[in-house]
């Protein structure tokens, strides 16, 4: 598709402040200025420094300069060869990076985190990874997160490819609105840039403040920064500065984008309008321009050594964060050091320059493939080929194996069966745990049914996490679980016991929001919520509500009440609500699985002291004193051996991270559950 502006194009204004063509030298410096802070922010300081955002704005800003020069000069916007030539450009390099990580990953990284990375590769493949990290980073029961994904840093990437998609066909909206209304083009770029400018900061202000986690990596949170690259570009031609205030500008720009990651939040405040600070930094060193001055930042910016890196600013910000996550796993170290952290720097800069000599410049030199669209289409799908043969081949292995351990799980993975002397059962020696590692995104229960007609909640804060187990039938007992994560791993043997007794069960969740009442270690939300829940239970007046009754912590072997909970208990007691209260299982410093993976089973790390894990003297007393009727439930004898809280019992694995109980081990401990159960609550 093309379409020509019949336009009078704008002049060239040389090359100061005002100046929108030729090369800029400054840029490209600038460019160099951002990836470089992005590196070293992200290796040493553990920081976000607000480069990404700069990127952001360079790359909409040249982006722009392109589109209306083409416009404004008469020619065609192809978009189509647009697509095919720029996709061209910048796919094969990610190709090359997501092969290295993924056979990086093979050799260095745990199984467990495989999945992880297999699905941001298919994620940073289509351009999609900032919308599947956006999930993750709202989802609480996402996995660990203790080790960064090698590919995190391709949501970025991700942001500009649909931004690539989205802003062309802008400009072609805005051309042909022009020539139908025989408007001048550039007002109407102003015009449609400038709505978008406005809608994105206002979205983004308000999902920075009501979801920042979700915002950061949201395209829509982001158009705004592109937005005020087009706007820059728009400006640019029409700015006439006095040369001192240029060089001043100049000056201020770059100590503002250097100092902005120190002084900002930028990672827990970004992108609101706080991260105005890096881009209007930026702004001002692209509005000072070459200044001619041996005192101006654009001297600085447009020496040899800045403008080289700019040159392989692309390819070094590929690099960077998958050497520095892959050699923090190959160390087992939380950060690189000062000398590990250049040495990092000084591979990522060789990966960078082998990248950009034997693969993106001979690409993008690669006249063959851009004489006709079905030759660059050829390119592209074997781009893309090249990394999904792997991945699908890889992904069929993960699942292969996985299905070979369930398939012998009967005989060589009885789990809790092992712990009950009557049954006179042991595992088989040499046999690997299940769940398999790599399933461990299974090992929650899955709800397929969620609350409906009578069982609705009223307030909305708890609608969306109401679900429900029904009976066939006419149900013989009504069940509601509340609480956060630690109640719902316990629907594995609820449902089950569901299920085979006609009972109807519902979860009301909230990850991270212990049940009870009282402000105490909680958030306004997870107050709101419980408060909520309590005024649901009354209304639905189920036989009772089972939830976890203690709170137990990897710092001290003691768990204790969760505040206000004895106090709930009795109120329901009173409305004639049984109360069923499981203790909280162990917790621990670090994931179980990975200590499995990297030390083995059998390790003293793998099995710590059970006096050191939970005590042997939960706070049922306490709470039995304030709400005397509460059935209250333990399991810690099936969780840990006489002496130690081992990750592996019977061949399967016991915990899925640090803190929760696996979906298998759960279900293995189905018989004692149902005995204790029955043993604990009243007919």
């Amino acid at each position: 598709m093309s379409v020509v502006e019949a336009t009078r194009p704008v002049p060239p204004r040389g090359r100061g402040a005002g100046s929108d063509r030729g090369f800029r030298p400054e840029v490209q410096g600038l460019r160099a200025l951002a990836v470089l802070m992005v590196v070293s922010y992200h290796i040493w300081f553990g920081r976000v420094s607000g480069g990404v955002d700069i990127f952001l704005l360079i790359s909409a800003f040249l982006l722009s300069l392109s589109f209306l020069r083409r416009i404004e000069g008469g020619k065609p916007l192809d978009l189509a060869q647009h697509w095919l030539h720029q996709f061209k450009r910048l796919l094969p390099a990610v190709v090359v990076v997501i092969l290295g990580v993924l056979g990086a990953s093979y050799v260095l990284v745990p199984p467990s985190r495989w999945p992880d990375i297999i699905e941001q590769s298919w994620a940073s493949l289509f351009y999609v990874q900032n919308w599947v990290l956006a999930s993750n980073a709202v989802d609480y029961y996402a996995d660990d997160h203790s080790l960064a994904s090698p590919l995190q840093h391709f949501w970025s990437l991700s942001v500009q490819g649909q931004v690539f998609i989205l802003w062309p066909l802008l400009f072609l909206a805005s051309a042909l609105l022009a020539r139908r209304f025989r408007l001048r083009v550039r007002g109407v770029v102003l015009i449609v840039f400038g709505a978008v400018f406005v809608a994105s900061l206002t979205f983004s202000i308000w999902e920075t403040y009501t979801n920042q986690a979700y915002a950061y990596f949201d395209t829509r949170a982001r158009l705004w920064e592109f937005a005020l690259g087009t706007l820059l570009a728009l400006a640019l031609p029409f700015v006439r500065l006095p040369r001192t205030l240029r060089i001043v500008a100049g000056w201020v720009g770059v100590a503002a984008m250097l100092s902005g990651g120190f002084i900002l939040d930028v990672q827990g405040q970004f992108p609101g309008y706080v991260a105005l600070w890096p881009l209007l930094a930026a702004a001002l060193v692209i509005l000072a321009g070459q200044t001619g001055s041996a005192i101006g930042a654009d001297r600085f910016l447009s020496a040899k050594p800045l403008v080289r890196v700019g040159d392989l600013s692309y390819a070094l910000y590929l690099w960077h964060w998958p050497v520095l996550v892959l050699a923090l796993v190959w160390q087992d170290r939380p950060s690189p050091g000062l000398l590990g952290g250049f040495v990092i720097i000084a591979v990522s800069l060789v990966l960078a320059y082998l990248t950009m000599r034997f693969v993106e410049r001979p690409l993008r030199a690669l006249a063959w493939a851009d004489k006709r669209r079905r030759r660059a289409v050829v390119v592209l799908a074997v781009s893309v080929g090249l990394v999904a043969a792997p991945l699908a081949a890889w992904q069929h292995s993960i699942t292969q194996e996985a299905r070979n351990l369930a398939a012998e799980a009967d005989t060589n993975n009885p789990g809790a069966l092992v712990l009950d002397p009557l049954l006179g059962i042991s595992a088989p020696a040499g046999v690997p745990p299940i769940p398999a590692t790599t399933e461990l995104d299974k090992e929650y229960f899955q709800f397929d049914e969620a609350c409906a007609g009578e069982d609705v909640p009223a307030d909305a804060l708890i609608r969306d996490a109401c679900y429900v187990v029904e009976p066939p039938s006419t149900p013989v007992r009504d069940i509601v679980v509340v609480g956060d994560s630690h109640s719902q791993q316990w629907a594995v043997p609820l449902a089950a016991m569901a299920q085979e007794r006609g009972w109807k069960v519902t979860f009301v969740l909230l990850g991270g929001c212990k049940y009870g009442a009282g402000p105490e270690g909680r958030t306004p939300k997870c107050e709101q919520w419980n408060a909520a829940v309590t005024d649901y239970v009354l209304q639905q007046a189920p036989d009772l509500v089972y939830t976890v009754g203690t709170v137990a912590r990897s710092d001290d072997p003691q768990d204790v009440l969760p505040a206000g909970f004895a106090r709930t208990a009795r109120m329901l007691d009173d409305r004639g609500i049984q109360v069923v209260a499981v203790r909280d299982n162990p917790r621990f410093g670090t994931s179980r699985v990975l200590c499995v993976e990297t030390q083995g089973a059998d390790s003293p790390a793998c099995n710590p002291p059970r006096a050191a894990t939970l005590s042997d003297q939960p706070p049922v007393a306490e709470l039995l004193a304030q709400a005397p009727n509460v059935a209250f439930l333990d399991f810690t004898d099936y969780l840990c051996r006489d002496e130690v809280c081992p990750a592996v019992i019977g061949n399967v694995l016991v915990y899925i991270d640090d803190n929760h109980v696996s979906a298998s081990y759960l279900r293995s401990m189905l018989p004692i559950f149902t005995q204790r159960f029955d043993e604990a609550v009243r007919p």
